[in-house]
């Protein structure tokens, strides 16, 4: 945490509260070339990583941002060398396992988002773990987009409702988005205000498609791991002086 972060424990007095966004998804770019800049391995981006995410969750509950959501595994990342690949899936499960005490204690409630059935036994077990211990916590809602893909996840509604009409459980005419939205990885928890990705790449990579459709895209050239309170302050002024008019004109 940076001597900045230490400062802004409580909310910014140039943020509005009743303005803040219910919730914020980011995209956590830039942890490889963060690493090798400082001449480091990659894998090492990737815990400085995980770092700053414990951060920004607690920075979010501090704040009064009632859901945050991480891009953490992409269904293309599968792609990258399997040491890296290896190394993930370990860390996601070594900090699972560490960290479930604290989010008890703060009141959070994790869940994962994405096809879990492709990830290895012992984390698929912590996962479960996790979330069955946190579901009734309140405090705030943490999602985590694990080998989670938004054509993938669109695609798999798409089969699950289609064969509740063939079943006869619902006819065409029912399909609405309410009953779309019903078969998403992401149901029950409302759609992202804000994105934020780091290290400036201006494309948002298959996250959330559906969900995306409203939400106000912030874009800064900071990498991840030095992604701290600062950074998300003027993140969230930039969306403070948005107009949100959802395709409406005042």
């Amino acid at each position: 945490m940076t001597a900045n972060s230490t400062l802004l424990r409580e909310l910014p007095a140039d943020l509005d509260r009743e303005r803040l966004p219910r919730h914020v998804a980011v995209i956590m770019d830039g942890n490889g070339r963060w690493a090798k800049r400082q001449g480091l391995p990659r894998i090492m981006g990737h815990r400085r990583g995980v770092d700053t995410l414990k951060d920004m969750l607690r920075c979010c509950k501090d704040w009064g941002i009632k859901a945050l959501t991480a891009y953490a595994f992409s269904t293309e990342n599968w792609g990258r060398p399997l040491e890296e690949v290896d190394f993930l899936m370990t860390l996601f499960e070594r900090v699972l396992r560490q960290e479930l005490r604290e989010m008890m204690a703060e009141d959070v409630r994790i869940r994962f988002v994405g096809n879990l059935s492709a990830l290895p036994p012992s984390l698929r077990a912590e996962i479960e773990r996790s979330m069955i211990e946190t579901q009734h916590n309140q405090g705030i809602e943490f999602s985590v987009a694990t080998n989670y893909g938004g054509r993938q996840e669109i695609v798999q509604a798409c089969r699950a409702i289609a064969t509740q009409v063939q079943q006869g459980l619902i006819q065409p005419e029912d399909i609405d988005e309410s009953l779309f939205e019903q078969h998403l990885y992401t149901r029950g928890v409302c759609d992202p205000d804000l994105l934020i990705r780091t290290s400036g790449e201006m494309r948002i990579s298959n996250f959330l498609l559906w969900q995306m459709a409203y939400a106000e895209i912030y874009i800064t050239d900071t990498m991840w791991p030095d992604f701290d309170r600062a950074e998300f302050h003027r993140a969230l002024c930039a969306y403070q002086q948005r107009d949100r008019r959802f395709g409406r004109v005042k």
